[in-house]
């Protein structure tokens, strides 16, 4: 009996002590996160050397072992020669390069939260960024709420006044707002089965007053202003607000119109404006797009006249979502996407 109450006591010392340290440690992170708290880390991946260390990795495993040694001595002596060149030119002060192409990439959400980021990328590039670099954006997104991307495709806007030639690839999907994004593009490039267009605006909310009048539940709604509010969620709405609300519907619409047409005033606007979408191809012949390709065909093309750089902003996360997850975090989108579909019209 001793024994076990001496292993017990032994037992809960150490537990505590683990306890201290780990509570010591949270906090201490903690304290450290709330001073860096809103910042980030932009990551820049040299996407041309990746290519061409993968190019040498096949052509080397084709290759017998003997071959495979003078492939790699051959390789090395060829690293040397470079490091010297560059070297050389440093000391002249020649050491002007290829232009480079930034890669940037936006997978957009329904609330077009990925905008935080992409602003950041793009102040980045226009620090450094001369008249002859170029920036690709490698773009996917059905769309969203139209603040959302109405301050994306801004920032995309600051490019092309900043004198950046910009071009977008849609790989799989740019519609309503993820094609308000790119049309800002000097050129638009899409797969053959993308989906593009819907040039469009949607809204549409669930009313529960019938069922709350039958459970004898009154729900007030106080505004100041005639259409303050013009459809609710819970209460009785009139044949008034339904009008207001389809006239701004429509208001919404005529903007995203004259924002496409600015951009491409080649369009036949108003038959492509009517909400519906089309695949890569079919976008082709309607102007939507000017060329049908992929973004890998794009990168490994350009990567002969530039350095293809992409470029990533990510922001840090707290210690408890680390721990957690995104749970909590999805579980707010999911509300936000919920009353944002009710309440206000998407793109």
């Amino acid at each position: 009996m001793d024994l076990l109450s001496l292993y017990g006591l032994f037992l809960a010392k150490v537990v505590t002590v683990v306890i201290a340290i780990g509570a010591l440690v949270i906090l201490v992170v903690g304290l450290r996160q709330r001073k860096s708290q809103g910042k980030g880390e932009l990551h820049l991946v040299d996407l041309g050397e990746q290519y061409r260390e993968m190019q040498r990795e096949m052509r080397t495993a084709r290759l017998n072992p003997s071959e495979q040694k003078l492939s790699n001595k051959a390789f090395k002596k060829q690293e040397k020669a470079e490091a010297k060149q560059k070297k050389s030119q440093a000391k002249t002060g020649v050491t002007k390069g290829k232009p480079c192409l930034y890669v940037l990439d936006f997978k957009g959400s329904m609330d077009a939260h990925e905008v935080t980021s992409l602003r950041e990328e793009i102040s980045a590039v226009l620090a450094v960024a001369t008249p002859e670099d170029e920036v690709l954006l490698r773009l996917e997104s059905p769309g969203g709420v139209v603040h959302g991307y109405g301050l994306a495709s801004s920032q995309l806007a600051r490019l092309r006044q900043g004198g950046i030639r910009l071009t977008v690839a849609v790989d799989k999907v740019a519609a309503s707002g993820g094609y308000m994004m790119a049309c800002v593009a000097d050129r638009i490039v899409a797969a053959p089965f993308a989906i593009i267009g819907s040039i469009g605006v949607v809204a549409q909310i669930p009313n529960f007053s019938r069922l709350l009048k039958k459970n004898d539940i009154d729900v007030e709604l106080h505004t100041a202003g005639e259409f303050k509010r013009t459809l609710t969620l819970f209460g009785e709405n009139t044949e008034e607000g339904r009008e207001k609300f389809r006239e701004d519907l429509n208001a919404t619409h005529v903007l995203f119109k004259a924002f496409v047409h600015e951009h491409r005033p080649s369009l036949d606007i108003d038959s492509v404006a009517t909400g519906e979408h089309w695949f890569g191809t079919q976008a082709r012949e309607k102007g939507l797009i000017d060329a049908i390709g992929t973004s890998d065909d794009l990168l490994i093309a350009e990567m002969k006249n530039h350095e293809v750089i992409a470029v990533r902003y990510s922001r840090r996360k707290r210690m408890m979502d680390r721990f957690t997850g995104s749970a909590a975090e999805s579980a707010d989108r999911l509300f936000l996407r919920w009353l944002q579909r009710s309440q206000k019209p998407l793109l």
